[in-house]
């Protein structure tokens, strides 16, 4: 535990969130590091907040009348005394080591004006988990205008004294947190880390489920920043942080859209407009759709009658079989040159890739039985095997992961014995492999005879911004992956598959998220653009 008596100040700002503030609290009482104080700043909430907050003797609850959230971080500032601060929404919670992790980062590095780390995200709708980690070493603030890598302001510790030179903007109803980021990364130095430190808690009340705000607010707050641009490098990330906003949100409003107009709900001419101005694409889509819809319901019968409305170029545009000229191509969306997400799709819904690598082992489930290794944890051995499996092993390079029942390198893992396992499931690993054709050959001898290898590689795809981007060695290709296994394996015993298209391709390598796809369109196969390629191989 680290060794230091400075006092931690962590703000939590409430208004009509008291069913969730019992977490949050309990999420600072139960941190490693002891040396903190707890304000609660009621923003004039009228449900149960002080009650709960008071039921806490080391709480110090301050009421005030409703200001917004900006204006109650700065009063929990005011009130505080701690040499270091941490804000936490009072729906969010801290990690057990969030305090002792972010106070050792700056008690290294006392010029820096805040520290932050990685965050994960748990959504309520269907009780899942995502983590965040963005990989930023330099360059913060050409970083930060390109997006709000923080995301969230509970995985931050600040300094002090950077509150005697700036503040929350209460003039923002939202984004003040970025706004501030951006700020101070003009003017002071800062850190970020790869370490988990918070969980951002989704639900159907975040103020952030707005997107029409949320996409006004962020692109409002950027250009804040304009003025101070100082060189090339600024104006570029500048632009691209107004691609990028645009992007991420204008999708979002499309399908909320599209969703309240197959429920035959009533629509928020705000998220019209958004849409109408920053995505003219996905508006004449929705206008489209929307008329189309009206057709089906009988209230437009020719086509004629929706011509009227919608030039008929779009038609043509829309088609299936329209290709444009030279010089023709609408790019949309996708003329920029960064991703929409640099997550491979976890934070807008899940992997694409991982729709392919889950449907080639459902296809293969009668192989997953008996004595079967993983590599890295057993998520797959023990989601497919099921009672089928006797025992379930993990392979990990690291010694000290309490998990594992072999510790090594697979392409030279001379200590697990031969012919022990009845399957190996070997999915996504082989691209962080340098000697891949050792780690094939260990996989052949380790296997019972009629064992099987279950294998999935990347091929089209970008290389991981997070800590495994530093071990990215490899793509393949089915021809390649097949040559590969046939060294050890009889090709008459052995499967290959590839899948994707292009416009899988496309989409993964942009950062889209499964849910963005439609199943025609990742089910469609295009040997020519192969984004996993699976194998089976029977030994």
């Amino acid at each position: 535990m680290l060794n230091s008596h400075a006092l931690i100040s962590v703000i939590i700002p409430c208004y009509n969130q008291g069913r969730y503030l019992t977490t949050a609290i309990n999420s600072v009482r139960s941190q490693t590091y002891r040396h903190y104080e707890i304000i609660v700043i009621d923003d004039g909430s009228d449900d149960n907040t002080k009650d709960i907050a008071e039921a806490f003797s080391e709480v110090i609850y301050v009421f005030q009348q409703n200001q917004g959230l900006a204006a109650a971080r700065n009063t929990g500032i005011d009130h505080s005394r701690g040499e270091f601060l941490v804000f936490l929404d009072s729906d969010d919670w801290l990690l057990n080591t969030t305090l002792e992790t972010n106070l050792s980062y700056l008690l290294k590095k006392p010029e820096i004006a805040f520290v932050s780390g990685a965050h994960k995200i748990y959504y309520e709708q269907d009780r899942s988990w995502h983590d965040i980690i963005k990989d930023v070493e330099n360059n913060h603030y050409c970083k930060l205008l390109e997006s709000n890598y923080i995301a969230m302001i509970a995985s931050v510790m600040f300094q002090r004294w950077i509150f005697d030179v700036f503040r929350f903007d209460t003039k923002l109803k939202l984004c003040e947190d970025y706004d501030l980021y951006l700020k101070i990364a003009r003017k002071y130095s800062i850190y970020h880390h790869l370490e988990m430190m918070a969980v951002y808690y989704i639900h159907h009340n975040n103020s952030s489920n707005n997107s029409s705000m949320m996409l006004k607010s962020a692109l409002f707050v950027l250009d804040r920043q304009k003025s101070t641009l100082t060189n090339d490098q600024e104006k570029y990330w500048f632009k691209s942080g107004q691609s990028f906003w645009k992007s991420w949100y204008t999708p979002i409003i499309y399908r909320k859209l599209v969703a309240l107009r197959l429920e035959n709900s009533a629509i928020d001419d705000l998220d019209v407009k958004t849409l109408r101005r920053y995505n003219k694409r996905l508006f004449i889509k929705f206008i489209k759709e929307k008329y189309s819809m009206s057709l089906r319901n009988g209230l437009l019968r020719t086509r004629a009658n929706i011509g009227r409305l919608i030039p008929g170029y779009f038609f043509k545009m829309f088609g299936k079989s329209y290709v444009p000229k030279q010089g023709k191509v609408k790019m949309g969306d996708f003329n920029r040159t960064s991703p929409f997400s640099e997550q491979f799709g976890y934070d807008r819904g899940g992997p694409i890739d991982r729709y392919y690598i889950e449907n080639f082992l459902k296809n293969n489930v009668l192989k997953i039985k008996g004595r079967v290794l993983e590599i890295g944890d057993n998520e797959y051995t023990l989601k497919y095997g099921g009672s089928c499996i006797t025992t379930s092993d993990i392979l990990h390079i690291d010694e000290n992961n309490p998990k594992a029942t072999f510790v090594g390198d697979l392409s030279s893992a001379v200590h697990i014995p031969g012919d022990i396992f009845d399957c190996i499931i070997l999915t996504q690993t082989l691209d962080l492999i340098y000697d891949f054709r050792g780690a094939i050959e260990t996989c052949y001898r380790i296997l019972k005879p009629g064992g099987a290898l279950l294998i999935t590689v990347p091929g089209i795809s970008h290389i991981g911004h997070d800590e495994w981007g530093k071990f990215w060695l490899w793509s393949f290709t089915g021809t390649s992956l097949k040559k590969m296994i046939a060294e050890c394996f009889s090709i008459k015993m052995m499967e290959v598959e590839t899948f994707g298209n292009v416009l899988v391709a496309t989409a993964f390598l942009y950062g889209m998220g499964l849910p963005e796809l439609k199943k025609e369109q990742l089910d469609k196969t295009d040997p020519h653009y192969q984004v996993i390629i699976a194998a089976s191989a029977i030994k």
